[in-house]
């Protein structure tokens, strides 16, 4: 099968152009209520990380290249700085600031070389995406659409 054989997996494209179309046509599931913040920062980190793998393999390169580009935005420095870019423009809802919140207390202590506060809040970030990956797709698209256009924070401080 050639490459332009292959189409997308939806058959109408998402209202929003700029949202990522994989996520946007995604149902959103009830089972949350079964699980605890480590559980949907578990889910998260593996949503965050298909974002980024599915962002990277429409750029030439080859694979190991692309997997240090990914394995760069998926660091934990990389989710906190995320994070921060969207407490600063103002755009998580009061619901969504108490998942991180949570996320962020459950996060424990983190890798020896880690920082813990960072480590923290990449948690509580991955916790987010976690539960809006399966509560409100198009919500978690709209938040990664704008993490795209965004002016990135580099270095992210190691408290806020």
């Amino acid at each position: 099968m050639s490459s332009s054989s292959i189409s997308s997996p939806t058959s109408t494209p998402p209202s929003d152009p700029s949202l990522p179309d994989w996520l946007a046509a995604i149902p959103a599931a009830a089972i949350t209520a079964d699980l605890g913040p480590l559980q949907l920062a578990w889910l998260g980190d593996a949503v965050w990380e298909l974002h980024h793998r599915l962002r990277h393999c429409r750029q030439p390169g080859r694979s190991g290249a692309l997997h240090q580009a990914v394995v760069a935005a998926v660091r934990a420095d990389a989710q906190a700085a995320a994070l921060a870019v969207l407490e600063r423009d103002g755009l998580l809802t009061p619901e969504e600031l108490e998942l991180v919140r949570k996320g962020r207390n459950r996060a424990g202590r983190g890798p020896r070389k880690g920082e813990a506060g960072i480590y923290g809040r990449a948690t509580g970030f991955e916790t987010m995406v976690g539960w809006l990956f399966l509560q409100d797709p198009s919500r978690l698209a709209q938040l990664l659409a704008h993490l795209e256009n965004a002016d990135p924070i580099t270095p992210l401080p190691a408290e806020a």
